[in-house]
């Protein structure tokens, strides 16, 4: 495999944090001990130096360059790990994601991660559509975002739950808190999505080299400065709903990438809950649906927030 680059400029708001966690905050996929590595081993540059220490203050308008070196794709391996399992069959799982948990292994979070925990409660049962380091994954969410995930044991399976997606047939529905107040009790926006040509690190609303991106949200609750939604997913673009609420001028609670890195709440990530999943199962072709309520971090910065109101 070839090695990657990412090229970052510092913006006002990163300005004066320390290298390694200004490029965290931009890398997301990328977890901070491996890009402290990174620095060690001569991989990352400020303005074409080479950076010498994870400690220095960055400035705004320096250019950063990150170079990941070649990453060797190895099987992915079992790890004893608590998992939610919602529902389970001999086709098929859906688990409850808890937030923090990497979908699956990459450069950075070689272990840890959901497939993981996956293998050691499958062992081999989980399809091979998607390969050996994503065994079993239709669809995926962030690392900070919770909630319903449905897996695949067959291929069969895989194959069938792969068409639903793609015909924008199955229901994925998430509770988000974004800022300020949502005056439209709903809306939907329909803008294509993708990569930033300013920050490759981020999705952004383009409409070249993009595709069409559907969300739909409602209101659930106004909360000052503060609104609870729900949004559904049409299609399914990579941070499709943390771009759209953010070029709408709401982006979510928590999300440093792509809103504001103020955290008056102390939270990590993004305030984003898949909450609601359905299809219909594609060997018995019964229509189910599966609900995961908030998790109990969400729980709190609701209670937090309507304590301010």
């Amino acid at each position: 495999m070839e090695s990657s680059e990412y090229t970052i400029t510092v913006d006002r708001e990163t300005a004066g944090e320390r290298l390694d966690k200004a490029l965290s905050l931009e890398i997301e996929e990328i977890s901070r001990s491996y890009i402290q590595k990174l620095i060690e081993d001569g991989q990352v540059f400020v303005d074409d130096k080479k950076a010498t220490s994870k400690k220095e203050k960055v400035k705004e308008g320096q250019r950063i360059r990150v170079t990941m070196p070649p990453v060797r794709e190895a099987k992915a391996l079992p790890e004893e790990m608590e998992l939610d399992v919602v529902y389970e069959d001999k086709e098929l799982l859906v688990v409850n994601k808890p937030k923090g948990l990497v979908v699956h292994p990459a450069a950075g979070n070689p272990t840890g991660t959901l497939v993981n925990g996956l293998l050691h409660h499958c062992g081999n049962e989980l399809s091979s559509i998607n390969g050996v380091m994503r065994p079993g994954i239709v669809h995926r969410i962030d690392k900070d975002t919770s909630g319903l995930l449905v897996v695949a044991k067959t291929d069969v399976a895989h194959k069938g739950l792969a068409e639903q997606l793609a015909c924008h047939s199955i229901v994925r529905a998430y509770r988000a808190v974004v800022l300020d107040n949502i005056r439209e009790d709903e809306g939907t926006v329909d803008e294509p999505i993708g990569r930033d040509p300013k920050n490759r690190l981020r999705q952004a609303v383009v409409y070249n080299n993009s595709k069409r991106a559907v969300t739909h949200y409602k209101v659930i609750e106004r909360m000052g400065r503060y609104t609870l939604i729900e949004a559904r997913l049409e299609t399914g673009r990579t941070h499709q709903i943390r771009v759209h609420m953010a070029y709408i001028k709401h982006p979510l609670l928590g999300d440093a990438l792509y809103g504001s890195r103020k955290n008056p709440f102390s939270i990590e990530g993004q305030m984003l809950h898949a909450y609601r999943l359905g299809f219909i199962h594609p060997v018995t072709s019964e229509y189910m649906e599966f609900r995961a309520e908030d998790p109990p971090e969400f729980d709190e910065v609701l209670k937090k927030i309507r304590g301010r109101m």
